[in-house]
């Protein structure tokens, strides 16, 4: 049988290509987010070897300035000793002068050299406040330099995690796609409805050209044309102790006379022998449990016009008892004698 689509997800006579190319689309979008990750990782190696590198200049620069601010220090220190020496001698000279002792000529060249060591001293005191000031400035810049570096690169870092994330959503959707696609080829392949095995249509479910189904609607009902015999029979549950694997069986089937002698099944005629060869091990939606019975090897086979659906009446052969004792049982009413077969074959129960 041929069938036809009639959805609209399933019309386009292209949707197995397109649905590929889709396909081959995300997964070039993974590879880019793979590169994008990758090229971020380097620009993270670059910007920790780059902050390294500036931290490591920065350090420099304030050794260099700790040492200038010591210098300075110095050089302040110096000043100030040469200006108290020079105000020293200007006081010496001008209590000379007092005297009469020294001429106003030496006490204004003392005063000159006074004014020039306090002049030095002030230049001093101001290198050594710059280079204090410029000391804190690159201490500062240590800081502002980690600051925005650690800026930079946890940006970078954001940017390479949401990349991350847009790269398993893109694998996520090519793994959805490929599945997709195997869906999609596979219900390419179900147009074409192919029975299980050989076999014979028994009934047409669906009758007519161009009707609709649905899934899991039955289309036809299949006979095989190759199978085993076997017998379907249903027993009281209490004759269930009764039934043993490999218990034999006389089948009558519907269609074949048979003379029925019970109590000695080689006498009765048009009886089949048989086999139990599976035991339901929970009861049916009847009341009662089923066993399947199978043609007994190296006896008579069954009717080979046997078709399936055909009535069947067992009749399980149990103990051999006295004649009286059966004609007794009965007329009391008393169920069969328990018994265990001395050889039972070993075989699983059925699973219903």
């Amino acid at each position: 049988a041929i069938i036809a689509e009639i959805k609209d997800n399933y019309l386009d006579d292209q949707l197995l290509e397109r649905t590929q190319n889709q396909v081959e689309l995300k997964r070039q979008s993974v590879e880019a987010y793979g590169k994008k990750i990758g090229a971020q990782e380097r620009q993270l190696g670059a910007l920790s070897d780059q902050q390294q590198l500036k931290l490591e200049q920065a350090k420099i620069k304030i050794a260099q300035g700790q040492l200038m601010m010591q210098n300075d220090s110095i050089n302040l220190r110096a000043a100030e000793i040469d200006y108290a020496t020079a105000r020293l001698r200007y006081d010496r000279m001008d209590s000379l002068y007092q005297r009469g002792l020294k001429s106003l000529t030496d006490l204004e060249a003392r005063n000159l050299t006074m004014q020039q060591a306090k002049a030095k001293e002030i230049s001093a005191r101001n290198n050594w406040q710059n280079s204090k000031t410029e000391y804190q400035r690159l201490y500062l810049d240590l800081t502002t330099i980690r600051a925005e570096y650690d800026t930079y690169y946890s940006k970078v870092l954001a940017e390479q995690l949401s990349a991350s994330t847009d790269q398993f959503d893109a694998e996520s959707m090519v793994n959805k796609l490929q599945n997709q696609y195997s869906n999609y080829k596979a219900r390419r392949g179900y147009h074409c409805i192919t029975a299980p095995q050989d076999g014979y249509v028994t009934e047409a479910f669906v009758n007519g050209l161009g009707e609709s189904v649905k899934a899991g609607q039955k289309i036809v009902s299949i006979m095989p044309s190759s199978y085993d015999l076997a017998v379907e029979v249903y027993i009281d549950p209490i004759d269930l102790p009764l039934m043993h694997i490999g218990e034999k069986v006389q089948v009558q089937f519907d269609g074949w006379p048979a003379i029925v002698f019970s109590g000695w099944p080689k006498a009765s005629i048009g009886t089949f022998s048989g086999e139990i060869y599976a035991i339901d091990q929970y009861i049916g939606a009847n009341g009662k449990y089923r066993l399947l019975l199978r043609p007994l090897a190296n006896e008579e086979n069954w009717p080979s016009a046997l078709r399936v659906g055909a009535g069947a009446r067992a009749m399980i052969i149990l103990n051999d008892v006295p004649i009286w004792y059966e004609l007794w049982r009965k007329i009391n009413g008393f169920p069969p004698d328990f018994y265990q077969p001395k050889n039972v074959k070993n075989v699983d129960v059925a699973s219903k």
